[in-house]
């Protein structure tokens, strides 16, 4: 098939990388020169697994970039609306950059279009997307509009859209409903998955996708509904973990209880600093504006967005509570991302944590292995970036871990610690066991567990060897 996606940032690029990998033609579409610029000189501008191969495999033949959508239009029998949907301070979610495109498409006509939301979006866009665009178009120009939500996660995008758990459809007539599964075809009858030079499949992968074929607005509430049940699950076990900090419990130890429970799976159950990111922040608050605009009291999501909003808050005391004080104190950093994989620092828990300790007059050197020039647009004040975990450490009062990078979990903890002021880590990300910290000789502070002192441990050993002799 031949398909114009327009929007080239996280959701739109992917989609095109990989529907070209499929073996259709794509036209992506931005109006962002410098973007195209970059695109078209085979630069990524994003950091997301394995889509530098994909942009390398299928740029200038499968996959095309343009700044006009006419063309891309009148070219294409389906278009993908993958445009941003910002939070207003409503917590409505922002539709006119949605709403500019599909008079742009109704414009460009020039025969039946399927016309596809791939941004997300509330419930009745679909209505209001084919209202305007009859208004628009002001003939009686053949269209159908498609919802067909992405569940994306940044950092493995790419293997998400190849290998997913789910396809969903939102069709209100066959006609469409037939194109949007004949477009999928490769992933659900498995013969993508026969090819040699394929992405490689995550080890979770046991089946072919389900496609689940619904109406546009059933389809519509699936995407706000998923994103709103995980960031539950994530706010859920951040107040179990303040609970197990409460009675002594250790949340490792509860989380991997509840969790090897078929029924509810252990992922999104780590405790931390709570979620960011793109789309939980303004997904979760656009869901809630859906639910009171309907007459539906939804007050679970109120809660999850306040327990969000307390762990950052927690993870600050906590610094302040190791420290005593924090005005004047030199702080390492590792983290700047919303979390590890992606150089995305939108609502980032980490930056929001460094904001406010460096309103707190401390000094801040931070390391992330991909978000540091993001940061940096958000960041001002007395901070400073290091070339990795061990520069960000020399000569701090003590290590905050912001990220759950995979990388930190592999650093040399005798060399961080023989980098730092004093041994003393904090970790909003429990990427390590307490058991591990304890013998290493660290002060270490954590979410939901109970802190562990290295003096007091020094001492006690002591006091055992005097014992034994």
């Amino acid at each position: 098939m031949q398909l114009a996606v327009v929007g080239s940032g996280y959701v739109g690029l992917v989609a095109a990388a990989c529907f070209a990998e499929i073996g259709h033609d794509v036209i992506c579409v931005d109006n962002d020169q410098r973007k195209l610029a970059a695109l078209q000189r085979g630069e990524t501008p994003i950091h997301e697994l394995y889509l530098p191969e994909l942009l390398q495999r299928h740029r200038g033949s499968r996959l095309q970039f343009s700044d006009s959508l006419r063309d891309a239009v009148e070219a294409s029998s389906v278009i993908f609306i993958a445009v941003g949907t910002p939070p207003l301070q409503s917590g409505d979610a922002d539709l006119s950059y949605v709403e500019g495109v599909a008079r742009d498409i109704a414009k460009s006509m020039n025969g039946h279009k399927v016309v596809v939301e791939k941004s997300t979006v509330p419930v009745y866009t679909s209505e209001w997307i084919r209202r305007v665009m009859k208004l628009v178009s002001r003939t009686n120009s053949d269209f159908d509009v498609v919802s067909n939500p992405e569940f994306l996660r940044e950092g493995t995008a790419v293997t998400d859209f190849l290998y997913p758990d789910r396809i969903v459809v939102g069709a209100d007539n066959e006609r469409s409903r037939k194109i949007l599964v004949n477009l999928y075809t490769p992933l659900v009858d498995g013969s993508y998955y026969s090819d040699a030079n394929r992405i490689p499949e995550p080890a979770r992968i046991t089946q072919y996708p389900r496609l689940i074929l619904t109406s546009a607005k059933s389809a519509e509430l699936i995407k706000h509904a998923s994103n709103a049940f995980l960031a539950m699950k994530i706010s859920f076990i951040n107040a179990v973990s303040n609970l197990c900090e409460s009675v002594q419990a250790d949340v490792e130890e509860v989380k991997l209880g509840i969790g090897s429970d078929a029924r509810i799976g252990g992922s999104f159950l780590n405790a931390g600093i709570g979620y960011g990111g793109s789309c939980f922040p303004k997904d979760v608050a656009a869901f809630r504006s859906v639910a009171q605009k309907a007459g539906c009291s939804f007050p679970l999501l109120d809660d999850v967005i306040k327990i969000n909003g307390e762990q950052k808050h927690r993870f600050v005391r906590k610094v302040r509570e190791a420290l005593w004080t924090l005005k004047g104190k030199h702080l390492g950093v590792l983290g700047l991302a919303f979390k590890g994989g992606t150089d995305d620092v939108r609502e980032s828990p980490a930056i929001q944590i460094i904001k406010t300790l460096l309103s707190q007059q401390c000094s801040i050197t931070a390391f992330d292995p991909a978000a540091t020039s993001r940061a940096q647009e958000e960041l001002k004040g007395n901070i400073s970036y290091a070339r990795d975990a061990y520069e960000a450490a020399r000569d701090a009062d003590a290590l905050l871990i912001l990220t759950d990078w995979e990388d930190f979990t592999n650093i040399d903890l005798s060399r961080i610690k023989n980098a730092l002021r004093y041994p003393m880590i904090i970790d909003g990300r429990n990427l390590f066991s307490c058991e591990t910290m304890r013998k290493n000789g660290f002060d270490y502070v954590s979410m939901g567990r109970l802190s562990i002192c290295a003096a007091s441990v020094r001492e006690s050993e002591t006091h055992t060897d005097i014992l034994t002799v």
